[in-house]
């Protein structure tokens, strides 16, 4: 066959890098760089009364890019759809055929849960039709979530503010962060105590701590008056020893990650946000160059809710696993996990594409970042098909008076898996307690010291994003694909604020929550919304009309927009002010957060008497390179985000690259990186330093001139349309 007589169409140029590379030179991979078509902004594009009929068209900033793949396409002998293997890349499959007329007898679709060489042959050898019932599904929440967000926001601007917006699921999480914050402020904190004793052995070397259990069953301590009660009985009597009990402990491997478990664990252990362990995560799962290999996909799709491995994986892993760690470390056979009921399973679990690529092996190929998740993904999976744990555990419980303390202790009498990997937890667990004598019931002790302590109990937690995730599965609200997306747009939407892991809902989440609550109880309940969801799951599978589904959701959300309309006319609700913790230099009030032309901005709240005013900013990583002092986070005029030393015009040090964490190795200054999305690898900024990369092979795009003429044309055109408005 001809030199690029078969084209392969994926979303992103890495993607096409990798798989080109696996392919022969008949194959011609391009990049539609994600979806190529979509509803138009301006208007809701949705023709309701039609029968729910979308309008599509083409994104003005991908003219250049659908050119280039007509041209291609034409001149091939046949195309293979391969974008990503789930709704939304089955989505972009068949808005690439429609928009590039693609006929039916030279299209085929092929998908990759991993990008491996094996993998991508076996693909194009065994090529299918597009799945319209994954397109079907994808239309059917595209075209849901237009039409709330079109039809609600316009109500929030007049109700609320202008600017805001409204989503379907988004809502929903929103919701939860409020109602967590409402039991934290109803929370009443209950009274209680806790007593413990030294006691020393009687006959025999040692001492050990018990604490108080209770008498025949376990005893909570109320009040003091309670435990002054129990130390009034044991006063001056010796403790003997009733029970003594000695048992090896058993503790396996967590599965290995889906979607929302990885988040979760990315989050714990990494602090990263679910957007950013999902954009890293696609960069592992496209490819990365690794010296040595070429480019490689490091990682099977990241957006999955199987537990499912393939035999080959595990069979991979267990003879690393023996070869590395010995015989005594594998599970002895390929450990299997259920997946969670109504579980999609399309694709595998998130492991690594080569278990032999251990992460230290390639460390020099990735960025930090990148280095990061992948240990913990590759760990995670290599600890699954690993043996159990084995915990040496004692209890002793010793009497007194009728009352029972108790003493425990664990120790690790065999790692297993442990020696991999060990996962992270939300709440601290229980602390292994000390080393205790060697003890036989019958033994005596004698008190040598008594502690007793007043608690109280604590009010629930607030979500971090991890456990917010988490929330979110567990009750059926949103999909793999959309965690990451939810949780950052009601942080970007200002519903949600995250402080110290923690995420906390700002008066306006709580005032857009209310009025949703009051009127749309449908669109912000979240069984609704999990049967929403399911429902979609129904249209994947062929077994409910996409537009059937949205005509019944239509009747009710149409009745709700107009009885809401009704009900609030001549209504404004009021947003309380956000409140900081920042003094007023002038009057010593409290600064609140107020929004202006350029963003945010923190005001005295005593205007118009008090008309101080300053900036907020944000501190980042890493030092000045000029002068060592802390990096800031400042907006220009534009909105566009740059960044400065915080003394200003003393130091006079900007930058449009983004500081990181990473010191260069060789100078010792704090490395920066691209801004923007992808895989951006800090470089160093020091002109002196042998590793220095100068602006022009830091990889931003250069305007050409006819860039410059396309955006002078523009602007023309656009005021010539705004003048003959105004003339009309």
């Amino acid at each position: 066959m001809a030199k690029g007589s078969y084209l392969v169409i994926v979303e992103s140029p890495s993607k096409a890098k990798t798989i080109g590379k696996y392919l022969g030179e008949e194959y011609i991979v391009k990049a539609s760089m994600g979806h190529l078509r979509d509803l138009p902004k301006s208007t809701m594009g949705v023709d309701i009364e039609g029968g729910f009929v979308p309008e599509y068209i083409p994104l003005d900033n991908k003219t250049d890019v659908i050119e280039d793949l007509r041209k291609a396409a034409k001149k091939a002998n046949h195309i293979y759809l391969a974008t990503d293997p789930d709704r939304e890349g089955e989505a972009i499959s068949w808005h690439l055929k429609e928009l590039l007329e693609l006929p039916d007898e030279k299209t085929s679709r092929v998908t990759f849960n991993e990008i491996t060489k094996k993998v991508v042959t076996q693909s194009i050898e065994n090529p299918r039709s597009i799945d319209y019932n994954l397109v079907d599904a994808q239309q059917a929440r595209r075209l849901l979530d237009r039409i709330v967000g079109y039809q609600l926001s316009p109500l929030l601007w007049k109700k609320i503010r202008r600017g805001l917006s409204a989503g379907r699921v988004q809502s929903v999480a929103t919701r939860l962060v409020v109602e967590r914050e409402n039991e934290i402020r109803a929370f009443q904190p209950k009274e209680y105590w806790s007593l413990e004793v030294v006691l020393d052995c009687i006959g025999k070397p040692g001492s050990f701590v018990a604490k108080y259990f209770g008498k025949e069953k376990k005893v909570e301590l109320e009040n003091e008056a309670q435990v002054d009660g129990v130390l009034a009985d044991i006063e001056g009597k010796h403790f003997v020893v009733s029970n003594v009990k000695r048992a090896d402990k058993k503790r396996s491997a967590a599965p290995p990650f889906t979607t929302s478990t990885l988040q979760q664990e990315a989050s714990r252990k990494l602090n990263m946000t679910p957007r950013r362990t999902m954009s890293i995560a696609q960069q592992l799962y496209e490819g990365v160059d690794v010296e040595g290999e070429g480019t490689i996909g490091l990682i099977t799709y990241m957006r999955t809710d199987s537990l499912r491995l393939s035999t080959d994986a595990m069979a991979a892993a267990a003879d690393f696993i023996k070869a590395r760690y010995g015989a005594a470390y594998y599970y002895g056979k390929f450990h299997t996990f259920k997946s969670k009921s109504g579980a999609q399973d399309a694709h595998e679990a998130i492991r690594p594409t080569h278990v032999e690529l251990d992460p230290e092996r390639i460390r020099k190929s990735l960025t930090a970042e990148q280095y990061r998740l992948y240990k913990l993904i590759w760990s995670r999976f290599l600890a699954c098909q690993m043996a159990d744990a084995i915990y040496d555990t004692v209890a002793i419980d010793t009497q007194c008076a009728g009352h029972t303390f108790r003493s425990t202790h664990q120790s690790v009498k065999f790692s297993g898996f442990m020696a991999v990997y060990e996962e992270g937890r939300d709440e601290e667990e229980p602390a292994n307690g000390s080393e205790l004598p060697d003890l036989q019931a019958g033994d005596c002790a004698a008190c040598r010291d008594i502690k007793k302590e007043q608690h109280f109990t604590q009010p629930p937690v607030r979500y971090t994003e991890a456990t917010l995730v988490k929330a979110m599965e567990e009750k059926g609200v949103g999909r793999p694909s959309t965690y990451a997306g939810i949780v950052a747009t009601i942080q970007d939407r200002e519903y949600v604020n995250r402080i110290e892991k923690h995420l906390h809902p700002t008066p306006l989440g709580e005032v857009v929550t209310s009025l949703m609550l009051d009127r749309f109880q449908d669109i912000i309940d979240v069984e609704f919304t999990a049967n929403m969801e399911n429902r979609l799951d129904d249209v994947e599978a062929g077994n409910q009309n996409w537009k059937e589904l949205l005509a019944e959701f239509y009747e009710d959300f149409h009745q709700e927009m107009m009885d809401a309309e009704k009900a609030l006319e001549g209504t404004r609700l009021k947003v309380p002010d956000e409140v900081t913790q920042e003094i007023c230099e002038e009057c010593g009030r409290n600064m609140v957060v107020r929004i202006g032309r350029f963003g945010k901005f923190l005001a005295c709240p005593g205007f118009p008497e008090c008309k101080n005013t300053k900036p907020i900013v944000e501190k980042m990583p890493g030092r000045c390179p000029k002068c060592g002092s802390t990096i800031l986070k400042r907006k220009s005029k534009k909105g566009y985000a740059y960044y400065g030393c915080e003394r200003g015009a003393d130091c006079g040090f900007m930058s449009w690259d983004v500081p990181t964490a990473e010191d260069c190795p060789t100078c010792g200054q704090t490395m920066f990186k691209k801004s923007g999305k992808g895989r951006n690898k800090p470089f160093c900024v020091n002109a002196s330093c042998p590793n220095f990369l100068p602006e022009d092979k830091r990889g931003y795009y250069k305007k050409t001139a006819k860039d410059t003429a396309e955006e002078k044309t523009k602007k023309t055109a656009k005021k010539t349309t705004k003048k003959a408005a105004k003339e009309s």
